[in-house]
């Protein structure tokens, strides 16, 4: 067939072929589809148009295919089954043999706090599965997603729209100090509290804004005396000096209870916020992205509403 045939022809007609060669009878081949005699025959009519060729020859009880039908049927008949099976047969994805690789979007902070729980739970499941993280933009991961750079993205992004989305928890910034630092021990609230923080030193983290914009709206910028890049070297000066940092509670809280660290709770701006999970619109029925999304909302979901 060459591409002005090919132009002529639809799914639906190299069915009609396929039955009438297996029958060698137009009326079987009708009753076989579930068509009448005339659409079959129709059918035909404008196959042998767009081929050039008679295909078929009237013979005792039925039909018989000339020579270039017999060349086209096995292909025709093996395209058709490749399509029937593609059709039918439901994705499937088997995590415990399975050796994929997911791209996640996950800031520093979020890698520190989420992946070692999520890697101990995958491993009893689907110990072939690898995870990368790949820290994009906020208004470059709606494009990722769609293309498939990444398959997920785990955090606070509200930034990030057009995007299917789950609700995993909520959480708050808090200011975290060392233990036994003097800001700590002061029994202060409301107001108080907040105008005592003018008197503490800050360490910030450049990557991330939010902490930042906090600083920003409580008019603290000019009490950072250190800027770092990652969050994850937190700890270490927070335990160590004086220096406090705006951060959000359960990541101070995976540090671990009594080791070192004082949380306190202000009531400043933009406090509050929400971790989600983002996928495509286009990759909502893609079993191994299904599948992951399932066992993420299993282990981090705070509750089981419907995706947004």
């Amino acid at each position: 067939m060459n591409d002005v045939h090919m132009e002529k022809l639809d799914l639906n007609l190299l069915r009609v072929f396929d039955a009438v060669h297996r029958t060698h009878n137009v009326s079987r081949a009708a009753e076989a589809l579930g068509l009448t005699q005339p659409a079959v025959s129709h059918g035909l009519t404008r196959l042998r148009l767009a081929l050039g060729d008679a295909l078929f020859t009237r013979v005792a009880g039925g039909v018989a295919p000339t020579p270039r039908a017999e060349r086209l049927a096995p292909a025709v008949r093996a395209a058709l089954a490749t399509l029937d099976e593609a059709v039918a047969e439901p994705e499937r994805f088997d995590p415990a043999h399975s050796r994929k690789t997911f791209r996640i979007h996950m800031s520093d902070i979020g890698e520190g706090r989420f992946l070692p729980p999520l890697m101990e739970h995958l491993r009893a499941l689907a110990p072939g599965v690898r995870l990368e993280t790949l820290p994009l933009r906020p208004q470059d991961i709606a494009a990722a997603l769609d293309e498939g750079r990444i398959d997920l993205a785990f955090g606070f992004l509200p930034k990030v729209k057009d995007t299917r989305h789950q609700h995993l928890l909520n959480d708050r910034y808090i200011v975290l100090v060392r233990a036994g630092h003097p800001f700590a021990q002061r029994a202060l609230r409301g107001k108080a509290l907040l105008a005592a923080l003018q008197g503490l030193d800050f360490v910030a983290v450049r990557s991330h804004a939010d902490t930042l914009r906090i600083l920003q709206l409580m008019e603290l910028e000019d009490r950072v005396r250190l800027v770092t890049e990652h969050f994850m070297v937190l700890p270490a000066i927070v335990r160590e000096t004086d220096l406090a940092v705006v951060m959000p509670r359960n990541i101070a809280r995976s540090f671990g209870e009594g080791a070192g660290f004082a949380i306190v709770e202000p009531d400043f701006p933009l406090r509050d916020f929400g971790v989600a999970l983002h996928w495509s619109r286009r990759f909502e029925d893609d079993a191994p992205n299904r599948w992951l999304r399932g066992e993420i909302v299993r282990l981090f979901g705070e509750d089981t509403g419907l995706p947004a």
